[in-house]
């Protein structure tokens, strides 16, 4: 290379590049908040055990602590719990969902959110229709 070539190529102006949603953290994180309000909006207009009398300010709360108890508590249970994942083939994470959920909702319940669930049955239906809303929301909009 060339002495000029370098001194162009020092000299060039950086052009910003517009934010995508993979790409800003916070934006991501956002926007990951708000398809889990969606689907825990979702849950409870479908499921008849979880009710959800509340502002729409508590479910994004909700949605929040969801996401907290997933990044924190869900990746110890699942370690913890890896033999019966393995022995069930994957299908033991669909019960580490609805006991997420389960604490979710007893932090809701602790906070005076609003959410209340009536047993396992309706928090593995909600985790599995939150699950499946998470799913098409990330898969429409994107990944980060």
């Amino acid at each position: 290379m060339s002495e000029a070539y370098r001194t162009a190529r020092r000299q060039r102006p950086v052009r910003a590049s517009r934010p995508t949603w993979g790409r800003v953290p916070v934006m991501g994180f956002l926007l990951k908040v708000a398809i889990t309000a969606v689907g825990v909006w979702l849950a409870v207009q479908l499921v008849d055990g979880l009710e959800f009398n509340g502002t729409w300010v508590a479910l994004i709360a909700i949605a929040v602590i969801l996401a907290v108890v997933n990044a924190l508590v869900r990746p110890v249970v699942s370690l913890l719990s890896l033999p019966l994942v393995l022995l069930t083939l994957g299908l033991f994470l669909l019960v580490i969902n609805a006991l997420m959920l389960g604490l979710t909702v007893w932090f809701s319940e602790q906070f005076d959110l609003g959410l209340t669930s009536t047993g396992f049955s309706a928090n593995f239906l909600g985790a599995l229709i939150i699950t499946i809303v998470s799913w098409i929301g990330e898969a429409l909009l994107g990944r980060d």
